[in-house]
């Protein structure tokens, strides 16, 4: 038996609060690891005491989001076996390969080097701490490499069979898996966008220091760093943003589709949509400002490319779900060795679109006598919400905008020598901290709701892959963590302001504003 509407709708909403909220603390941890390497070799190379300052202070600011993100990424863990138990059994033996493997090298990888990082300084030579250094940025990033190329297999399921005698899907190529198009390109747009937002906090924080008149050397030298691994950042973002866009629009048409608003495929060289009102129902826009021939380049590089539009996918849906229906009603002849030879033969021709006949289990529960009403009923829940996935793309690209144009006057303004000059520039930093967060969390909602209705693409529909549980041990574990999160959330906030304000005094060297200056050491 299925679990109910509202099961499944907690338990949606359980893990997308449980994994946005975890989110934010990833980007910071894999952009600021690089930035403490950047800052370690600077000191090797140089020997300048103020490198490795800025290596301790930003690596204190580093452990503590790093600590966050671990404590609120556990509990996701046991969220696959307690609110998606069919889901974790459906996929197991992919999905569970990845998550193991990213446990047994990534994370203790990092756990590791973290501590060597934080307890080895003046115990070892400083090249070795260095290359604890490199190996500690190395797992944090290995980490979101297993992550994402899990959840890009669930995107686009690949080197992987389903076998009907279990109802599970099995791996058949785990170097396949791990170089996928898509998932490679998706790992390269989450790892610079993870510089983008190690790149605006470490801005952002130093403009408040210069703002302020204190440590404005320290803080012009973390800013010249930050200026340049963010101009490499956003440029790299805006690449891989665009090629996922490539291949989200030849593998995940629906989504793609919903991106851009488009209900009927258009004739190339097809306009593109800035803004639009969608309306699901109705299965068009009520407004639409649009600029001509955009799309086709967005689509395809070339003004003869665009999009296949929802209706039409519907349309096309509907076929497979009548396809998949055929074969699904096979299933138990096959699985108790009754099927005729032609029976065998059938299921075959129409076991790829098994999964589209799963969307009618919602509608009817038998299976055996699905209703051509209840056909086009499933059809339609075959897209996914055309209103939020538009905006969310629109509001990380937006995001993604600013952070461009904040960066170009950096680089000029770091050319000329003249970054705390200019105190309209640092105070748009200073408040711009939380956009790459956003960007960030919008990117992940429009990746995660505009593959819905699966879980698995095209194979396991969403509200099958959620546990048979009650109501109120959903609702009453959604509560429990949203006042847990809200809680550590307070604690994370008053750490971050309270060594931010503070600065590199915090370190207790005697060379910074807010404690006595030491004479023993030079920052030059």
């Amino acid at each position: 038996m299925l679990p109910s509407a509202a099961v499944v709708d907690l338990s949606r909403t359980q893990f997308a609060f449980t994994a946005l909220f975890h989110f934010l603390f990833v980007p910071l941890t894999l952009g600021l690891s690089w930035y403490l390497v950047a800052m370690e070799a600077a000191y090797v190379r140089s020997g300048k005491v103020v490198f490795r300052d800025m290596t301790q202070f930003w690596g204190k600011l580093f452990a503590i989001n790093f600590a966050i993100g671990v404590v609120t990424g556990i509990t996701m863990e046991f969220e696959f076996g307690l609110n998606w138990a069919y889901f974790s059994r459906f996929i197991g033996d992919t999905f569970g390969t990845a998550l193991a493997i990213e446990g047994i090298t990534a994370f203790m990888l990092e756990a590791t080097m973290i501590g060597v990082f934080f307890f080895a300084w003046g115990k070892i030579n400083k090249w070795a701490h260095f290359g604890a250094t490199i190996l500690l940025a190395i797992g944090s990033n290995l980490s979101i490499l297993n992550i994402i190329v899990a959840n890009s297999w669930m995107q686009h399921p690949n080197n992987t069979v389903f076998h009907w005698q279990t109802m599970t899907m099995h791996l058949t190529n785990l170097w396949g898996f791990y170089i996928d198009t898509l998932a490679q390109i998706r790992v390269g747009h989450i790892l610079f966008a993870g510089v983008m937002t190690g790149t605006m906090f470490i801005l952002g924080i130093s403009a408040f220091y210069i703002l302020k008149n204190k440590n404005v050397g320290f803080a012009k030298r973390s800013m010249a760093i930050a200026v340049g691994f963010g101009i490499i950042g956003v440029l790299s973002v805006g690449f891989f943003g665009d090629q996922n866009g490539l291949q989200v629009a030849q593998k995940e048409p629906a989504k793609m589709a919903a991106i851009e608003g488009v209900w009927s495929t258009p004739t190339p060289p097809a306009a593109w949509s800035l803004l639009a009102w969608p309306d699901q129902a109705k299965e068009k826009n009520i407004f639409d400002i649009s600029f001509p021939y955009v799309l086709s380049l967005i689509a395809s590089h070339s003004l003869t490319g665009t999009i296949e539009g929802e209706r039409q996918i519907i349309a096309g849906n509907k076929l497979r779900i009548e396809s998949g229906l055929m074969a699904y009603k096979l299933l138990p002849k096959m699985r108790e060795g009754k099927a005729t030879p032609q029976e065998i033969a059938t299921y075959k021709a129409h076991k790829k679109d098994i999964g589209f006949a799963m969307l009618a289990r919602r509608y009817n529960d038998s299976m055996t006598n699905v209703t051509p009403a209840q056909v086009t009923a499933a059809a339609k829940d075959s897209i996914p919400n055309v209103f939020v996935t538009f905006y969310s793309f629109r509001i990380m690209v937006a995001c993604w905008s600013v952070m461009v144009f904040l960066l170009l006057f950096g680089l000029y303004y770091c050319a000329r020598g003249t970054m705390e000059k200019h105190k309209w520039w640092l105070c748009c930093l200073l408040v711009c901290i939380p956009i790459p967060y956003i960007a960030s969390e919008f990117g992940w909602v429009t990746a995660e709701l505009g593959r819905q209705p699966w879980v698995l693409k095209h194979i396991l529909p969403t509200f099958f892959g959620a546990s048979s549980i009650d109501v109120a041990s959903v609702a009453f574990s959604l509560g429990g963590f949203a006042l847990f999160y809200l809680m550590i959330f307070i604690v994370e906030l008053a750490l971050m302001f309270k060594f931010a304000n503070i600065g590199p005094a915090s370190l207790g060297t005697g060379r910074y504003d807010g404690e006595e200056k030491a004479t023993t050491e030079s920052q030059v």
